[in-house]
């Protein structure tokens, strides 16, 4: 997998291309400018074409069209295919359930989850002997290999902190003249020795508090697989380099099964020495025959968190490009934006995320708002990521101890007091919206309602939990109404209240109508879904019906109205063409470098559903350089160029089709031949270019596009295979244009 960005004259190439493309002769910047924001009505809602419906609903309601699903809804009616997403159940999975097969740590409970892949958290608990190490040999060897690299980690900081400290004499003690010229000849580094401190194997896990510790992360190009040891004297480090490149070219040669046994053997220092003497074949061929449980145990023995964490975003990636239950998927992705949870906030917090997902969220996507709102909020995940945990009723038993002193000395350190976080947040954002009607004493009074709600052995990546000792007690005044003290249901009764409130209805249909009909949604449309929320209940899936069966959805007003996030344009550009995803967290990370990491977002509102948020020049720039490594094979993906053209199996025939007819196909196939003219010129006098450059051979791109870096999957890109490049290079590169072009950024 390349590691590199895009050099400066593939960037320079992709801005003019841009350019050209969004600045049709004469005009200003066409794609990018804003236009005046205007009202939209129902009276200038005209209806679509049948064809336009079709596409419309696909854009909409799935994650974009895949080749062959415009004449599949069309053979089985739009009416029934609708009826089909909003009711998933009836619709079987079951392909893409048996890719889930390949991420086996998905399919556990919680505490197993914890159990078989600890922490960072637990790992120093382990190495300080407040927890026992387990007694199974995979476990056991888990822990031995995380304990060991985080000793050396902490020896490495010390080291790194006296050097620093010594630089720091030297320095104060020479001349200011000499100072300055150290510093210009850039012989001293900002922040101290470079060559100190180790990262973490997975930096995207690396807990804000023990970035200390950690070390700060590699250059995306040169991240180990282990910690770095010393090296011996130059004689001596050949001949040792020589035998350990010998040995662990002998362990990978075992079969599979002795060979992940004789990594489980492996003493700590044994096992990190055998992962530097990994030539790049060697460490691809670690991995290319092992079942999925033998490829996370290898995984787990050099970090737990690659595993817990890398599967959590993989497979919710996969889920949007492949499953058949395309609206949940959606759905489901709204609900955890709405209720953003954000992966760094914690050592726990991929644990979490992995029930978050996919017990949380998704189940209840299509149901009753107050479910979804009331299992969000028992979630570990939320109560963490908000810092409900901390939240302790100011009378309470607990406080009261804790000013006695009855707690310990322990408890001491431990913050005592209200933390309004949570219901700010589920007013604020999950239920009524900034304009909600409510103060900050009720933003107070609905503090103390939720005071017990925690997670019982925090520190351990528990479940939630009551705590009696630290809910305030008595009576309390919130939104104009009084809860007697009742403990747990006092919650409850405020999450109802909430979830049926008509002013959450407009609230949240507003947000719903903003991802699916318009950034602007005509208001007609908004008050009639908040009408059927009200009558239901808040059911979200008669709110969504409303909305499909109202004209201002199905309008030309709304038809490729919506500009695609980050994560819609990566996954529609896979489903578009039929790509297989061999390697998903390359795409992960491209989702992350076009600005939208998947549960990337701190701040407890999500991300933007408007087109403000994405649109501009230095967006489509990126988008453009996805585009091109995605249509090379060079972003995880094997494309079905050949298979879209109608020549798979005969390579020759590639050269034989005139240039104009296959980007015909391809705008027809991708765009469904909504293609600007100027695009279009710009698209074919590219191919036009490269194919005159290639005197006597087969047209190839320029140069390799490198945009998908390994950054947060170091470890995961290094250790797959790179894909071979595609037989048709004309249908890629005009694939790839196509892909990026402005035309594809609308859905």
């Amino acid at each position: 997998m390349p590691t590199n960005l895009v050099s400066g004259t593939e960037r320079f190439l992709a801005a003019a291309l841009i350019a050209l493309m969004v600045l049709p002769p004469g005009e200003p910047l066409a794609f990018a400018r804003k236009k005046k924001k205007q009202e939209p009505t129902a009276a200038n809602a005209s209806p679509l074409t049948p064809d336009q419906r079709a596409i419309h609903a696909l854009n909409r309601l799935t994650f974009g069209p895949r080749p062959g699903d415009v004449a599949a809804v069309e053979a089985m009616g739009l009416d029934k295919w609708i009826d089909g997403q909003l009711n998933p159940e009836t619709i079987d999975d079951s392909a893409f359930e048996a890719r889930l097969a390949a991420y086996p740590a998905m399919r556990l409970s919680q505490h197993e989850l914890v159990e078989r892949f600890p922490s960072p958290a637990m790992i120093r608990q382990a190495e300080q002997g407040k927890r026992g190490i387990p007694g199974n040999a995979v476990e056991r060897a888990i822990y031995n290999d995380q304990i060991a690299q985080l000793r050396e980690r902490q020896e490495q900081k010390k080291s790194t902190e006296l050097r620093a400290q010594s630089a720091g004499q030297m320095t104060s003690a020479q001349p200011t003249a000499a100072n300055g010229e150290r510093n210009a000849s850039g012989s001293m580094a900002q922040g101290g020795p470079q060559s100190g401190a180790a990262a973490p194997a997975n930096s995207m896990m690396a807990n804000q508090s023990n970035q200390a510790e950690m070390g700060p992360p590699p250059a995306p190009d040169m991240m180990p697989m282990a910690v770095a040891k010393p090296a011996p004297p130059p004689i001596e480090e050949t001949e040792k380099k020589l035998y350990a490149d010998l040995d662990a070219t002998n362990v990978v040669n075992l079969p599979a099964d002795q060979r992940v046994k004789k990594l489980i053997e492996m003493k700590p220092d044994e096992f990190r020495d055998f992962l530097q003497h990994l030539s790049k074949m060697d460490r691809v061929a670690l991995f290319a025959d092992l079942t999925p449980e033998q490829k996370e145990t290898v995984f787990a023995l050099i970090n737990p968190q690659l595993v817990v964490g890398g599967e959590v975003l993989v497979t919710r990636l996969l889920r949007d490009v492949y499953s058949e239950r395309q609206l949940e998927a959606v759905m489901t992705d709204f609900w955890l934006n709405h209720f953003n949870v954000y992966l760094k906030k914690g050592e726990f917090a991929a644990w979490y995320l992995a029930d978050y997902q996919n017990k949380v969220i998704r189940p209840h996507a299509l149901g009753k708002f107050e479910d979804l709102l009331a299992a969000t909020a028992h979630s570990p995940a939320m109560l963490f990521y908000l810092d409900q945990t901390e939240s302790v009723g100011p009378h309470s038993l607990a406080a009261f101890r804790s000013f006695m002193g009855m707690n310990g000395p322990a408890a001491k350190a431990r913050p005592v007091g209200l933390n309004e976080n949570y219901a700010r947040e589920l007013m604020e954002l999950h239920t009524l919206g900034v304009d909600g009607g409510y103060t900050q004493r009720d933003v107070t009074e609905v503090a103390k309602i939720f005071t017990g709600w925690g997670i019982d052995h925090a520190d351990q990546g528990g479940e939630f939990e009551f705590n009696p000792r630290r809910h305030e007690p008595g009576q309390k005044v919130a939104l104009g109404y009084q809860f007697a003290d009742r403990g747990e249901s006092e919650g409850m009764q405020v999450l109802h209240m909430l979830a049926v409130s008509p002013v959450t209805a407009h609230h949240i249909s507003l947000q719903i109508a903003q991802r699916f009909v318009s950034d602007n949604p005509p208001p007609a449309i908004v008050n009639a879904m908040a009408a059927t929320w009200v009558k239901t209940g808040g059911d979200i899936r008669e709110v969504m019906r409303t909305m499909l069966e109202s004209p201002e959805f199905w309008s030309t007003d709304a038809y490729r109205a919506k500009v695609k996030t980050p994560e819609e344009y990566v996954v529609s550009a896979v489903r578009a063409t039929g790509g297989e995803v061999v390697h998903p967290a390359a795409l992960v990370e491209a989702i992350g470098q076009l600005g939208m990491p998947l549960y990337g977002c701190q701040t407890p509102n999500g991300y933007s559903w408007m087109a403000d948020a994405w649109l501009n020049t230095g967006g489509l720039l990126d988008r453009m350089n996805f585009s091109l490594a995605l249509a090379d094979n060079n972003a995880g993906t094997v494309m079905s160029w050949d298979k879209l053209m109608d020549i798979e199996g005969q390579p020759g025939v590639a050269a034989d089709v005139k240039a104009d007819s296959k980007e015909q196909k391809l705008e027809n196939l991708l765009l469904d031949g909504a293609v600007a003219e100027h695009t279009r010129t710009v698209v074919l006098a590219q191919l036009a270019q490269q194919q005159g450059g290639a005197v006597g051979k087969r047209p190839q791109m320029a140069k390799q596009v490198n945009f998908v870096r390994p950054r947060d999957f170091g470890q995961l890109l290094q250790s797959v295979a790179p894909l071979p490049p595609p037989v048709d290079q004309d249908a890629a590169l005009l694939g790839g244009l196509l892909l990026g072009s402005p035309d594809f950024q609308r859905r």
